[in-house]
């Protein structure tokens, strides 16, 4: 991990800065409700976590597990349910929240799935997106930071397992 050639993309006070705002936004959306909001772990955990103690309002927690299989760094676009979610969401409002959203196929598969249980609404909010990575059309309701391709890890995201407890977010550099 330390060998990693590594630049700051964002420091851990501009990340609580805008979790704060989504928080915000989030909790005037969701006025007088009482959203489930399930992390997609692992990575959105962190997020998720900070996200969740600066809303306003109440709200249930879930998680939901999801993988693409597929050769080393390339997924293979079949995406399945490692794990599922605990509370029923039939007539609920669910919040989704996941680390990063780039092909748009993980997202896409889990609202799918989701929007099959009957939701009252369902909202997705990421913590970064890279839209130049996109294989199909997929828009966040709620995005922290839009960034261009590179590889990220710290505030939840890792490579290989690694660098998940890093407070701010780091861009691998070659």
């Amino acid at each position: 991990m330390e060998s990693m050639n590594k630049e700051v993309l964002f420091s851990r006070e501009i990340i609580d800065r805008r979790v704060r705002e989504l928080a915000e936004e989030i909790s005037g959306d969701y006025a007088g409700g009482e959203p489930i909001v399930v992390g997609v772990l692992k990575g959105a955990f962190i997020f998720m976590a900070d996200l969740i103690r600066s809303l306003r309002i109440p709200c249930k927690v879930d998680f939901m597990q999801l993988a693409s299989y597929g050769s080393g760094t390339v997924s293979s676009g079949e995406v399945v349910i490692k794990k599922d979610m605990g509370l029923p969401i039939a007539g609920k409002d669910v919040l989704i929240v996941e680390d990063i959203v780039d092909t748009g196929l993980t997202l896409s598969f889990l609202v799918k799935a989701l929007q099959d249980r009957a939701p009252r609404s369902l909202k997705v909010c990421v913590f970064l997106d890279k839209k130049m990575r996109r294989k199909i059309p997929f828009a966040a309701d709620y995005t922290g930071f839009t960034i261009d391709d590179g590889f990220v890890v710290g505030y939840g995201l890792d490579f290989n397992e690694q660098a998940r407890f890093l407070s701010d977010v780091y861009i691998i550099k070659a």
